[in-house]
């Protein structure tokens, strides 16, 4: 099943530090929330780099 990251908003502090190591340009700041969108693969790279937490991989 595939994966895809997703944002806890609760905890995101929109930072940016998933925006800047997403290869495929999934995440998206914009104005005060982060948005995922479908280039999403999966690889968990912006989950890892998040210092709150706030992302997680969940089968789509």
């Amino acid at each position: 099943m595939p994966k895809r990251a997703v944002v806890d908003r609760r905890k995101c502090a929109y930072c940016g530090a998933c925006v800047a190591v997403c290869n495929l340009n999934a995440n998206e700041l914009i104005e005060t929330y982060l948005e995922i969108n479908e280039n999403c693969n999966g690889c968990g790279i912006c989950v890892k780099t998040c210092p709150m937490g706030a992302l997680s991989l969940a089968e789509v």
